[in-house]
């Protein structure tokens, strides 16, 4: 049979027989698709295997009885890494189930997926200004780390106002029939660039970073 109270503060807890949900969180709260990870200890526990795979398993809440099952350790054990896990931030209680005079602790990943920042390294972290060659790829990569870095703290900000980050991409991919092609469609992209920059860019406007980049693609081997 189940029944349903209303605590005070109009939540709704539902008793089914032997079993006692307490809501702390509601199951529809939004949890990131990605989190930026900018603490070192933070990252360190994430990198970790067990705890890794702990992460992608609680994608969907689970206790700590729940996966020892799933991942084929003991649940001393489990509860071991949750407690490093929820004290860098990267699970968090979902629900407590009391079963009798048991009270059982129900926890989920903060985000579905997770991205470490070179601000984790942090003296040595990436820096695009210290790449002699513009042209290389370890530039991009410096690019790529520095939009990681400053979109995630900005991201966490603008979480922590409850305000929506102004960003933008545009992923697609281009098949160039020759070198030639390529150097025309950069050489065209950046009058493009140029043009639009001059149009828009006021010395009194906020601030923001245009960044461009091309590679070839990646084949994935299975």
């Amino acid at each position: 049979m189940r029944t349903a109270e209303a605590d005070g503060e109009g939540r709704t807890a539902f008793k089914l027989d032997a079993l006692t949900r307490l809501v702390v969180k509601a199951q529809d709260e939004h949890v990131r698709d990605v989190d930026v990870i900018e603490d070192r200890a933070a990252a360190a526990v994430a990198l970790d295997p067990v705890r890794a795979r702990l992460l992608v398993e609680l994608a969907e809440p689970g206790s700590a009885a729940s996966l020892a099952e799933r991942v084929g350790i003991s649940r001393q054990k489990v509860n071991y890494h949750l407690r490093a896990l929820e004290a860098h931030g990267l699970v968090e209680l979902a629900e407590l189930r009391q079963w009798g005079g048991i009270t059982e602790r129900v926890l989920r990943a903060t985000a579905a997926s997770y991205v470490v920042s070179p601000a984790a390294l942090a003296e040595a972290a990436v820096d695009p200004a210290q790449a002699a060659d513009r042209l290389s790829a370890r530039y991009l990569v410096a690019l790529a780390g520095r939009v990681v870095r400053e979109v995630g703290g900005l991201a966490r900000r603008a979480d922590a106002a409850g305000k929506r980050l102004p960003t933008m991409a545009i992923d697609t991919e281009i098949g160039f029939r020759s070198a030639e092609d390529r150097a025309a469609f950069a050489d065209e992209l950046t009058a493009a660039v140029l043009d639009l920059a001059a149009r828009y860019h006021h010395d009194d406007g906020r601030p923001h970073r245009l960044v461009i980049a091309a590679h070839p693609k990646l084949e994935e081997t299975s």
